[in-house]
């Protein structure tokens, strides 16, 4: 037995992975170089802890090699049979979780600050997502199965897909061609009724007989397009909040090209959310708003209220921030990417004018997600030659836009590296101070649980910095989900859950400790606040617009038509 066991291809084969593998805690390991080139250091008790662990684990794996004991594991990667059955790729899965652990834990026992730690992390996590076994051919059972019951066609397939992405530049994560802006996605009727350089003025046709006195503006995220707001009608935050009886007006942003690679965070203030709250004072004759800002939008439009408030003007009724950063302390994996000196070359190189192209943003946001909107792709469109399905989400995502340079660097530097706009009358912005306390106006502040892009915590912390003296003006509501999904959670499908607890506490931890969870969506939480601070009820304007501000085209309008691409 001993001596078939040795001339086994079998024992070959594992004999070889031990060998490569041996080297993770060796001094020619690629990742320890890595951390040392980084200047970090690891104890070397705990290193030799962790290599002594390893081993075991390790051997392991190869007893039960022997005793051809197929391993077990549960990752969502390799969940079909194909990786369970067979002992090559049993046992290369397992090797791979292996290192991929233990990588883990050698990141974790580096000695050095926070953020570089952080950064150290995203690297391995990055290599380690890409050296899955799930991402090559030949190592891919199921992708070799459907090559072989597909008789060469899905590797032809897969051929054809990625080249026709190298030419676009992304993965495709949808079925483009099943989309149309305005005809399946962004459908909510209404026109625009007003544009300069930097955005189109949306106005909504009422969806009921009577409407509440104060209008709602809403500001999406400069970042992407508007339409997330209003993907279809059953999930169309725009259409919920018509159906509550408001009058919405929507902020539709410029997709930037050179001509105006010069505008500034200035002007995106200025020229943006100030010129479209006055537009909708105009229009409807009332001096109080309901603001609404998303994501970035959020920031935008509360610098905005906070110049006009320096101005002695206060037209918001209420203001509504979802997944929105005020307080940059914690800014969750994005913090990798934002230092002095990557802050500076951008500074070098767009602050003066130029583009930030969507295509790199939306790389950056990919990263952030790589098993999920990277290496799933690669496998499902490339190795198995499967079209993407038709996704709403996913086609608004591939949707990217560009941003000017001057913008884009100022952004970077006084929120994510200076985090200066959190105190009182530090940053200038269109000749105001800052000051995001003087906002006078009832808040409701929403957080995903799971946002790796704007922590929770750090959206909750917007309810020290507004209304600072009158806490009890802030309502803060935390829902399921991510980033996206978290916001986008119909009523009507009542899927998912939310926190509420209405006594708002320094520590984010102890509010949700003594929060009460609900089923469902959060959606109606926001429709109540709304409600009481929407004005009375009075009848819904027979057309958009008004004098001076009649339709210029119908919705969705020419802005959020155009791609970066």
């Amino acid at each position: 037995m001993q001596q078939l066991l040795q001339h086994n291809p079998w024992n070959e084969w594992m004999q070889k992975q031990s060998a490569n593998t041996s080297n993770l805690f060796g001094a020619d390991s690629s990742i320890l170089g890595m951390l040392k080139e980084l200047g970090a250091e690891i104890d070397p008790q705990v290193l030799g802890r962790l290599q002594s662990e390893y081993l075991v684990e390790l051997g392991q794996l190869w007893q039960d090699f022997l005793t051809s004991k197929l391993p077990e594991f549960s990752d969502r990667r390799f969940a079909s049979n194909d990786w369970h059955q067979q002992a090559t790729h049993a046992y290369n899965v397992a090797i791979y979780l292996l290192n991929a652990r233990f990588l883990g834990l050698l990141t974790e026992a580096v000695q050095t600050t926070e953020k570089k730690k952080q950064k150290i992390r995203f690297a391995v996590q990055q290599i380690i997502d890409a050296a899955s076994p799930a991402n090559f051919l030949a190592t891919n059972p199921e992708a070799q199965a459907k090559l072989i019951e597909t008789k060469g066609e899905s590797l032809m397939q897969g051929i054809t897909q990625m080249l026709e992405d190298l030419k676009k530049g992304r993965i495709s994560l949808t079925d483009e061609a099943a989309f149309q802006v305005g005809k399946n996605v962004a459908t909510t009727e209404g026109s625009v009724v007003f544009e300069n350089r930097l955005f189109q003025l949306i106005q909504y046709k009422p969806l009921t007989k009577t409407v509440h006195q104060r209008p709602l503006l809403m500001v999406p995220p400069c970042i992407n397009k508007y339409y997330i707001l209003d993907l279809q009608p059953e999930n169309s935050l725009v259409r919920y909040a018509l159906e509550q009886g408001h009058t919405v007006f929507l902020v539709s942003w410029v997709n930037p090209d050179l001509s105006l690679a010069d505008l500034t965070w200035d002007d995106y203030i200025e020229l943006g959310a100030i010129q479209a709250i006055e537009v909708v004072q105009r229009i409807t004759k009332q001096d109080k708003l309901n603001v609404f800002g998303f994501c970035v939008g959020g920031t935008i439009v509360s610098t905005a209220l906070a110049v006009l408030a320096n101005r002695g003007n206060h037209p918001a009724s209420s203001l509504t921030l979802l997944t929105t950063l005020l307080d940059f302390s914690n800014t969750g994996v994005l913090d990798v990417f934002v230092d002095e000196l990557q802050v500076s070359m951008r500074e070098q190189t767009l602050g003066h004018g130029g583009l930030m192209p969507g295509r790199d943003l939306a790389s950056t946001f990919s990263s952030l997600r790589p098993n999920d909107l990277v290496w799933n792709y690669v496998q499902s469109n490339y190795l198995k030659g499967q079209k993407p399905p038709a996704f709403d989400l996913l086609y608004w995502n591939s949707d990217s836009t560009n941003l000017p340079g001057p913008m884009f660097c100022w952004y970077l530097r006084h929120t994510y590296l200076e985090n200066s706009l959190r105190v009182p009358g530090k940053l200038q912005v269109a000749g105001s101070a800052v000051d995001l306390s003087k906002i006078d106006a009832p808040v409701f502040i929403y957080g995903s649980r799971e946002d790796h892009i704007v922590p929770w915590q750090a959206a909750y912390a917007s309810c020290s910095i507004l209304n600072p003296k009158k806490s009890n003006r802030n309502r803060f509501v935390l829902g399921a989900s991510g980033h996206i999904a978290g916001v986008i959670n119909p009523a009507s499908k009542n899927k998912r859950n939310y926190w509420i607890n209405e006594k708002l506490d320094a520590n984010p931890q102890t509010w949700l400790d003594h929060a009460e969870e609900r089923p469902g969506s959060w959606w109606p939480e926001w429709a109540t606040f709304l409600a009481d601070h929407g004005g009375k009820m009075i009848k819904a304007p027979a057309k958009v617009g008004a004098v001076g501000y009649s339709e210029i085209e119908h919705a969705p309008g020419r802005y959020v038509q155009v791609r970066a691409d």
